[in-house]
């Protein structure tokens, strides 16, 4: 039985008895918004096709977008996917934490056809976020967990912004606060012992770049094999522009250190010291902040492109190109 509610009553503090009702939730097929590291998730079942089919649903989401599938540990991982060993290096470095792999579905692998669009493929991680990791102790199974948003908008980063776009969808949103990391997670394929770039998220290419000792290669193009990967996607309601440095006479700014869109009717800067970590947290709520009927638009100053800055850039593009 799926549970609903109608209101944002179901916002509950993730608090151990609170988790246990929501693993309970899960159990039963419903679905549950959960705070992961990243972004707020919107969880069910993996193994349930009807739970599953149920998320795609609350989101308006497309068939062939495949989901995430959270698991507690490696050796969970271990259960549903085949591991090349530079996958594994990287599974060891990253896990838990912001960093998707893609790999091989095992035979044996009881998660539903559906979180993988029909691919022979599984996107997988594990998260850092001790709320997650609880949950997943508590309902006993992998958890699909896609960002808990209309799809194609602004992603959650706090219990109040799910509630305001799926609360009568789910049984019960844990409020965890803030998001610490503010993005998806970075999601990488390995084939052919080099490391592909999918999207690029809370781990940076940097990072990824150190432990495999090669330049990240670009998508291998083909079928989606992850989320995030659409041309158009974080929207918010009003046009984006990019690399302003000025604002119309109704456009909202969003900022980056010394850089602010002059002009603008309202300023949100992601960060006031140009701290990329901070403008990551910030970027989402601060989407939400700026995305008011009084507005025509929001005029969004440059961002640099190393770093987080990357995983910025590419949401802000994407929300860009409607």
């Amino acid at each position: 039985m799926i549970l609903t509610m109608t209101d944002s009553g179901n916002i509950k503090p993730a608090q151990p008895d609170t988790i246990l009702q929501a693993g309970r939730a899960l159990q039963g097929g419903g679905l549950v918004a959960f705070p992961t590291e990243t972004v707020y998730g919107l969880g069910a079942d993996a193994t349930n096709d009807r739970a599953v089919a149920a998320i795609f649903a609350a989101k308006q989401r497309l068939r062939f977008n495949p989901l995430i599938v959270h698991v507690l540990d490696l050796n969970a991982a271990l259960q549903l996917v085949e591991f090349d060993p530079l996958s594994q290096r990287l599974a060891v470095q990253f896990w838990p934490g912001p960093f998707t792999l893609i790999l091989k579905r095992r035979a044996t692998c009881l998660v539903s056809l559906l979180v993988s669009a029909g691919l022979d493929t599984l996107a997988i991680r594990v998260p850092a976020h001790p709320v997650a990791q609880a949950l997943l102790r508590a309902a006993l199974c992998p958890i699909a967990a896609p960002s808990a948003n209309v799809s194609g908008k602004i992603s959650p980063t706090t219990a109040q912004h799910v509630a305001e776009e799926l609360g009568g969808k789910v049984a019960l949103i844990l409020d965890g606060g803030s998001c610490a990391v503010g993005v998806e997670s970075t999601v990488v394929q390995v084939s052919e012992g080099r490391a592909h770039l999918l999207r690029p998220g809370g781990i940076t290419r940097e990072q990824i770049e150190a432990i495999t000792g090669a330049a990240m290669l670009a998508d291998m193009g083909g079928p989606l094999r992850s989320p995030g990967q659409l041309e158009s996607h974080y929207a918010p309601r009003l046009p984006l522009r990019l690399n302003a440095l000025n604002a119309g006479q109704r456009e909202a700014g969003l900022g980056f250190g010394a850089s602010v869109p002059i002009g603008a009717a309202k300023i949100c800067n992601l960060s006031v010291s140009g701290d990329l970590t901070e403008a990551a947290a910030n970027l989402f709520a601060m989407l939400r902040a700026l995305d008011k009927p009084e507005f025509t638009g929001i005029a969004v100053t440059s961002i640099p492109s190393h770093g987080l800055g990357e995983a910025i850039n590419d949401r802000l593009a994407r929300a860009a190109n409607r």
